[in-house]
């Protein structure tokens, strides 16, 4: 495995993404030298994970004004590509602001956005170990370390600062179906920093409260509005309601920039509805019955008064939230 895991780099005018579809089992990388690429890089899902989507997302326009594209157009085609995740919008009105739009100018924000990221979610690590108990035993959804982000990551970033501080004692993570980002993309980054775990599927979370062998639940997010509703990969609503039942804390891992407080709650967040194949299908292989009716919604949402604790890069917000 490669010494530093990434998500994306920016050189010699080509975006080069590590296609995340293909993890673990091939590391193909994309040079990226449109908007209109980016646009599918991310609809498609070979970047994904908020954070990273903002950062692709503004190298996108990077490659926009680099080749003469109509600003708003390639603007408006990369806010469409993925509906839910705020960060996205926030990497994109940014750049809106910019008074010189020369390449020069652009890619200087963007690579300002990226290295913000990677430093936010250094402090989201530091913050959020603070709240994991000594020796603890962790469950976690989906993939938000590296591959996710610009670095670190987000809810694995807090795996991560707690595990090098001698507090993590195994870690379980969720398959994430029906994409399986945990199952292909955080055993990778589990496996790479030799963090002990276990991969379970979705199901199994239940049993594992209920027998007492979790003792605290850390997740991402896609968006938070005002009051703490967090829209994140689907099934995390379900491990917050058992959280819940079971008295574990449930805490939430994302940057300032995932934050909506335009949104007063969740029942605002747009959710995103993904192709019925990636339910029908593993990877080529058709496994549902032909014309099978398929509702596969990419996330949910968790309100926050399921939520312990929700940690930015500016500490840790407690119950009842009211972010502005």
């Amino acid at each position: 495995m490669p010494s530093q895991l990434r998500a994306l780099y920016f050189e010699d005018g080509v975006l080069s993404l590590l296609d995340q579809r293909l993890l673990p089992a091939q590391e193909v990388w994309l040079g990226l030298s449109t908007s209109d690429h980016v646009v599918e890089a991310i609809r498609e899902m070979a970047v994904r994970g908020a954070p990273a989507i903002g950062v692709a997302a503004a190298y996108g326009m990077v490659l926009a004004v680099q080749n003469g594209e109509d600003w708003k157009v390639a603007r408006d085609k990369l806010a469409g590509s993925r509906p839910t995740a705020v960060n996205l919008f926030w990497a994109l009105d940014r750049l809106d602001k910019l008074t010189d739009k020369s390449v020069e100018s652009v890619l200087a924000e963007a690579k300002a956005i990226e290295q913000e990221d990677l430093a936010m979610n250094h402090k989201i690590g530091e913050f959020g170990e603070s709240l994991v108990p000594e020796n603890a035993t962790i469950l976690t959804i989906c993939n938000t370390g590296s591959l996710a982000t610009s670095g670190h990551g987000t809810a694995l970033g807090i795996i991560r600062t707690a595990h090098t501080q001698g507090k993590v004692k195994h870690v379980y993570s969720c398959e994430t179906r029906p994409r399986q980002q945990g199952l292909r993309l955080t055993a990778y980054e589990l496996m790479h920093d030799q963090i002990p775990f276990h991969s379970i599927a979705d199901s199994a979370a239940a049993s594992l409260m209920a027998a007492g062998k979790i003792d605290f639940v850390v997740a991402g997010a896609d968006r938070i509005a005002a009051n703490g509703d967090t829209a994140n990969k689907i099934g995390t609503l379900m491990l917050a309601v058992l959280a819940n039942h079971y008295n574990i804390p449930f805490v939430i891992a994302a940057p300032s920039s995932t934050l909506d407080p335009s949104l007063p709650d969740g029942s605002h967040i747009p959710i995103e509805e993904r192709h019925s194949s990636e339910l029908t299908h593993a990877e080529e292989l058709q496994i549902a019955p032909e014309g099978t009716p398929v509702f596969n919604p990419g996330f949910d949402v968790t309100p926050g008064t399921l939520i312990t604790a929700i940690v930015t890069e500016n500490g840790i917000n407690r119950q009842p939230y009211g972010f502005k």
